[in-house]
């Protein structure tokens, strides 16, 4: 199963992929050097590949079997990454209603982790995660959108100055954003199940 993984794997939609994982580190280093601006400016391009990596792919018929594990694995490192660095940073927050909210991160760290753990599980028992449904899909531009715009105008991380988002306006987004990645989640236990059940059929 890892060799067919490897058919046809050199494409532009797979090297994006593979640029938004290495992504990741830099900008986990850049926010912890306090270059809030550029770790924003690699977040967008991270979300804009994502975007073009599966434009691209259906467009120009480069669908391929490690596409299909690179995408989520990206999205999912990604995602971790900034709900790990956002609770820490608001749950050390001066304001209090920022420091209570922060444990909303945690939903996001929690579902990415649990979805990390059990793909990895259903490749090494020969099955393949479930794609994207389009509530996973909504649920990713979401996040990456109200991300965004936290690092922009958040207290605490902010990297512009001229305005700062109100506390009750991101208590709102980011709920939202939790909402639909619980909703995301739960569209992929049909799929998941379906595969299992096939599974056990054909033994």
């Amino acid at each position: 199963m890892f060799k067919d993984l490897f058919k046809n794997w050199k494409t532009v939609p797979n090297a994006l992929s593979f640029a938004r994982i290495i992504m990741v580190p830099i900008f986990a280093y850049l926010f912890l050097k306090g270059e809030i601006i550029w770790s924003v400016a690699v977040l967008a391009l991270s979300g804009i590949s994502d975007f073009l990596d599966g434009k691209i792919a259906r467009r120009f018929n480069q669908i391929s079997d490690l596409g299909k594990v690179l995408d989520p694995v990206a999205d999912k490192l990604t995602q971790i990454t900034i709900a790990v660095l956002l609770y820490i940073t608001f749950s050390n927050s001066s304001e209090e209603l920022v420091k209570t909210f922060s444990w909303i991160f945690l939903i996001f760290i929690i579902k990415e982790a649990v979805m990390v753990c059990f793909g990895g599980f259903m490749i090494a028992i020969g099955l393949r995660p479930s794609a994207a449904e389009i509530y996973g899909k909504v649920s990713t531009f979401v996040f990456y959108f109200v991300m965004i715009f936290l690092f922009a105008f958040a207290p605490d991380v902010g990297a512009f100055d001229f305005w700062t988002i109100p506390d009750w306006l991101m208590l709102v987004l980011v709920a939202l954003s939790a909402v639909l990645t619980i909703i995301a989640f739960t569209s992929y236990i049909p799929g998941v199940i379906r595969q299992f059940k096939e599974r056990k059929a054909k033994q």
